[in-house]
């Protein structure tokens, strides 16, 4: 699978780790280099500014997308190459879907977790064939991915939509993860199966 543009969610802090900003100037130079452009929520703070920063720098093409009442905040990026202001947080992450092929998280907070799992429950439910994946710089992601094997164990995830989310250290390995990855066609609801 070849990407145009990923989206990129992440965090709008720097994190504690110095691992996380350099993880996420490794993945905009490697976009860049690989030919896709940047998807993300249109920040200039945190790991948000440092992927476009670097995506920029390399001479890449870097759209953000962000709500009108965090533009009216002063955390949009000026320097990007389109910035599209909308009404809502909803209508950000509809158009964040909508121009990317792939989806990869950063380290992030709550509005990170929000925005993956969202993708990736549009994976699971069909709404959209795109390959989910985590960045997981200092194993920041690995308590995720354990929660997520806890949920196939209780049974409230099948094993085949779990792996629709990828993990990886490394943003090379990660991206080719995600260009390898293929939907699968399950149906969601585990007790259906079972009648």
């Amino acid at each position: 699978m070849a990407f145009r543009s990923i989206c990129v969610y992440a965090g709008s802090n720097p994190g504690a780790d110095p691992a996380y900003a350099q993880a996420a100037e490794a993945l905009g130079r490697l976009l860049v280099e690989r030919g896709i452009g940047l998807v993300y929520g249109g920040g200039r703070v945190g790991l948000m500014g440092v992927v476009a920063d670097a995506v920029l720098a390399a001479g890449g093409t870097a759209v953000g997308i962000i709500p009108r009442s965090l533009d009216e905040r002063e955390v949009a990026h000026q320097g990007l190459t389109e910035l599209v202001v909308v009404e809502t947080m909803h209508q950000r992450k509809a158009l964040m879907a909508e121009r990317a092929d792939a989806f990869v998280a950063l380290p992030g907070g709550l509005g990170t977790i929000e925005e993956l799992v969202e993708a990736a429950t549009w994976t699971q439910l069909g709404i959209h064939q795109k390959p989910v994946g985590l960045l997981d710089a200092a194993g920041y992601w690995a308590p995720f991915d354990a929660f997520l094997e806890h949920g196939v164990g209780a049974g409230f995830l099948r094993a085949e939509h779990r792996r629709a989310i990828v993990r990886d250290a490394e943003p090379a390995a990660l991206l080719d993860a995600l260009a390898a990855w293929r939907p699968v066609d399950v149906q969601k609801w585990l007790e259906l199966e079972q009648s």
